[in-house]
């Protein structure tokens, strides 16, 4: 199979016939591979910015293999390094990985195992400066304009409404599933338009009594009412020269809907207990859940503010409609969880890749954020199961054996912080052994130390 991941593979040979060999077959496996007759030479194409493995032979004129390995971890220190030994030189290379080697190849070798290791390389080399990009991406962000994180042509859709409508006074309806991220396209409303330095007054409709609504939304004087000791400004008064956001619109009580219709066209309210009209200027957001059409017809919602909140429409799909998205959000929200509890961001592997796209989230964009913190915390999730009821069943027992010992492998890593001597006491396993299934699983191990 052809490899579609980008990025560069530099191949240091002295052996020519050996090198030419080796940089065909990455190529032809699709991989930007280019040859090196000593380290001298590749060296200086090595950084932390470096988006690539290095596969090295260990016996090497001038700089040797071990030593190249030392040097890129001075200066890059994530680049995976892949060695290249005779059969004389496995505890060599095996002292190679303690000190921080990605993985070995033991001469002669297969172009599959060559492919192989070098492709789950850079994946995860990739993997991690893509993390990096996010994280210093996360820390420089400002308050202005929260990210839309996507690829789906449903969110590319939401992101060209809100540069097109984001400018202007227009009210929004934002439509979609609970969590799907409403609030966060309201706030980038107001955040890019000129109100951005104005108030921005979010209210749940479905969470204010109904007996509270009105003197909630528009004030009220001292003496209103009974236990009305003094004025209190109401959210609309608040929300004045800002946005006001209104979620779950559609529980709104009909009564108080034709007065929010009036401020809207007029543009002035009236606090209760009070004649006096007080100027409105503000622009109106709000998000809905269901089909809004229906609730008209059913008489528990005005059909002219349902035209004055809709002049655009934002339909924000569920993320079973767009599993695209899954994976972006999931990484994004892991590294917002890093900064957060200030721990390490975890890696993704492929098939936690996988997992996330093919469950199905009823809970959105919220329940994705939750599990987020959750891995970040280390608490155990149920990612193992798709929603449909196990993504495993359908491979054969070898395959469900085999990622059952990677993952108990891993954990045993993950708790000895990296070290093999204590994550082979963890398992009752023989450290040789260990390594071997290490190299094979593609995990990563720090030695004795």
């Amino acid at each position: 199979m052809v490899n579609t991941t980008p990025g560069r593979v530099l191949y240091v040979e002295d052996d020519e016939l050996v090198r030419r060999a080796g940089v065909q077959s990455l190529q032809l496996a699709g991989f930007d591979a280019v040859g090196f007759a000593n380290a001298e030479a590749a060296l200086p194409l090595i950084d932390a910015e470096f988006a690539g493995v290095v596969v090295s032979d260990i016996r090497l004129p001038g700089i040797s293999g071990l030593d190249l390995l030392a040097q890129c971890h001075e200066r890059a220190p994530d680049v995976p390094i892949i060695l290249v030994t005779g059969h004389g030189d496995i505890s060599m290379a095996v002292q190679a990985m303690r000190d921080g080697a990605y993985d070995f190849i033991e001469k002669p070798f297969a172009s599959e195992r060559l492919i192989e290791t070098v492709r789950r390389a850079l994946e995860r080399r990739l993997l991690m400066l893509e993390n990096l990009a996010l994280r210093r991406e996360l820390a420089g962000q400002s308050a202005l304009a929260p990210r839309i994180i996507g690829k789906s042509p449903a969110i590319e859709q939401v992101r060209r409404l809100i540069a097109n409508v984001a400018p202007t006074d227009a009210s929004v309806l934002i439509n979609g599933d609970t969590g799907a991220g409403k609030e966060l396209i309201a706030r980038s409303l107001h955040e890019l338009s000129a109100r951005h330095d104005k108030p921005f007054v979010a209210v749940n409709c479905g969470a204010l009594p109904e007996p509270m609504f009105e003197s909630e939304m528009f004030g009220y004087e001292a003496g209103a009412f009974t236990g009305a000791a003094k004025r209190r400004i109401g959210r609309l008064e608040h929300a004045s020269g800002g946005t006001l956001f209104l979620d779950e619109v559609e529980s709104m009580p009909l009564s108080l809907q034709v007065k929010l219709l009036r401020v809207l066209q007029d543009g002035v309210l009236e606090r209760l207990g009070s004649n006096q009209p007080v100027r409105a200027d503000l622009r109106v957001v709000a998000a809905a859940k269901g089909d809004m059409s229906e609730l008209v017809a059913a008489g528990t919602f005005r059909r002219d503010l349902l035209y004055r909140l809709n002049v655009v429409t934002i339909a924000l799909p569920p993320l079973a409609e767009r599993r695209e998205d899954i994976v972006p959000l999931f990484e994004h929200f892991l590294l917002d969880a890093a900064v957060r509890y200030q721990r390490p961001a975890p890696l993704l592997t492929e098939r936690d890749r996988m997992r996330l796209a093919q469950r199905d989230w009823p809970g959105n964009v919220r329940e994705l954020r939750n599990a987020a913190d959750r891995r970040v915390l280390g608490i155990p999730d149920d990612l193992s199961a798709s929603a449909t009821g196990g993504a495993d069943d359908a491979l054969p027992l070898k395959e469900r054996v085999e990622q059952y010992e990677r993952a108990l492998i891993a954990d045993a890593l993950q708790q000895s912080n990296g070290t093999v001597a204590q994550a082979a006491e963890r398992l009752q396993m023989a450290k040789a052994t260990l390594y071997e299934k290490i190299r094979r699983y593609g995990l990563v191990a720090r030695g004795e130390a």
